[in-house]
């Protein structure tokens, strides 16, 4: 990857079974000029199998999908407007093969009455920027040498020792 900078997209779409292609090899072109073209397959299967079953369960085939890069990881929500989460549990639902392709998910409720299913991939660690500064190089400037240590006398010990109680003495009379 070229750059650690974080990328964001936002799509709105009506879901039909010939637009889940499309939905996808768009998103895929995103990817691509994020340079993240190792998390294309596990997430085009993730986002495909979430599509299908919102396509397929859902009322309202309506469905806002957003994708985030962080540097390290692709997090991707889709929320639609059914509250009911029950298909998408069922053995042979999407959350099922989510989970076995992608590092981690979740779901919530939204305030409208609908759900947000959301996926994140972690970009394996020689596929992308390093996000760590890197060791600053040698410089070709001189340096100046360290002061010598003066050793120190039981009169410059003494004195150090009145400068303190003075400065303590000071703050205690100071007006607060």
């Amino acid at each position: 990857m070229k750059t650690a900078a974080p990328c964001y997209h936002h799509l709105d779409v009506e879901l039909s079974p010939d637009r889940i292609g499309q939905v996808k090899r768009v998103l895929a072109a995103h990817l691509r000029s994020w340079d993240l073209e190792m998390l294309v397959e596990p997430f085009c299967q993730c986002l495909d199998a979430l599509l299908h079953g919102i396509d397929a369960h859902a009322a309202d085939k309506n469905a806002t999908i957003e994708m985030w890069w962080n540097g390290q990881h692709l997090i991707t929500a889709v929320q639609d407007s059914e509250r009911d989460i029950r298909p998408h549990y069922a053995p042979a639902g999407c959350l099922a093969r989510i989970a076995a392709l992608s590092n981690g998910w979740g779901c919530c409720a939204t305030g409208t009455g609908g759900k947000i299913i959301w996926f994140s991939q972690r970009a394996r660690a020689g596929d992308h920027a390093l996000l760590a500064p890197t060791a600053p190089a040698p410089s070709l400037r001189e340096t100046r040498p360290l002061p010598r240590a003066l050793p120190l006398t039981a009169d410059a010990t003494a004195r150090e020792r009145e400068t303190v109680t003075a400065g303590r003495h000071q703050e205690a009379m100071a007006p607060a």
